[in-house]
């Protein structure tokens, strides 16, 4: 199986290079040839992808999280997937071009350095740990996503402020339907991150020793949440719109970069397993 798996790993940056450069090229082209077809390309690298992601799991014993480099053919996954569930829940197919370059970065740099042959923790081999890390994952994929529906928001209103309708203005959705992809993209992020985090309160204890509730990188996940239920409820209590809501994702999508990059610095945590 190790042919098998190698050969997908050289497979994979190919079809998101193909599956990416045909969304650009739909987006830039004033003919689009392939609004309809593009999801088909996306569907079926998405399915070579978690058919990669099974082959490791099942030739390694343990789900495709214990490096850095596995992590990042997840991260691509998460965010090809959850992209592709929010074009199928919007039948919006314009963005596709945004987020895929991410998809893209995070498989050829983990194509490039994945190793095939290295001892894990046991631990590690856990299912349950494997359901709990890629929850989160598509969780923080939801919020990146949302993040640069933001991004295109800001852009395309300020080009409205300032008159200038050009390629931007043309091609992409009206700032109230970015306004939507950017919340639901919120909202299928939360629900993920909320399934994450209620299989390690109900499994982490019982899996590590050294287990607490006080670990830096759970403080910083709660942190995480909290900021995103505040949000999710300002919008559907306090009925916001608009701007505010492209801001509140923006800001939530820096604190949790930050809160990241704080709590992975920090050694005395029981989730530092490599």
């Amino acid at each position: 199986m190790l042919s098998t798996i190698s050969f997908f790993n050289i497979l994979l940056p190919f079809l998101y290079i193909i599956v990416f450069s045909i969304y650009a090229f739909d987006f830039f082209s004033e003919k689009s040839k392939f609004t309809h077809s593009k999801r088909i390309f996306l569907f079926v690298t998405l399915i070579a992808h978690i058919l990669y992601i099974i082959f490791r799991t099942v030739e390694f014993d343990h789900t495709p999280i214990t490096s850095k480099f596995e992590i990042f053919s997840l991260l691509a996954c998460s965010i090809a997937f959850s992209y592709f569930l929010l074009e199928l829940l919007t039948d919006i197919r314009g963005t596709g071009t945004f987020i895929l370059f991410f998809s893209v970065i995070f498989q050829i740099i983990s194509s490039l350095f994945i190793e095939h042959n290295y001892q894990v923790p046991e631990v590690l081999r856990n299912r349950m740990l494997g359901i709990h890390v890629i929850s989160a994952l598509l969780g923080y994929s939801g919020f990146t996503i949302s993040a640069v529906y933001g991004i295109l928001f800001l852009i395309l209103y300020k080009n409205l402020k300032t008159n200038k309708f050009g390629l931007i203005f043309n091609r992409l959705p009206s700032l109230e339907i970015l306004e939507k992809l950017s919340f639901y993209s919120v909202l299928i992020g939360f629900i993920l991150l909320t399934v994450a985090m209620i299989i390690g309160i109900i499994w982490l204890p019982s899996a590590f020793p050294d287990f607490s509730y006080g670990d830096p990188k759970l403080v910083g996940t709660f942190f995480v949440w909290i900021i995103y239920c505040l949000g999710i409820a300002s919008k559907l209590i306090g009925k916001w719109y608009g701007r505010k809501v492209i801001i509140f994702s923006l800001t939530g999508f820096v604190l949790t970069m930050v809160s990241l990059i704080l709590t992975s610095t920090l050694q005395n945590t029981f989730h530092s397993f490599y």
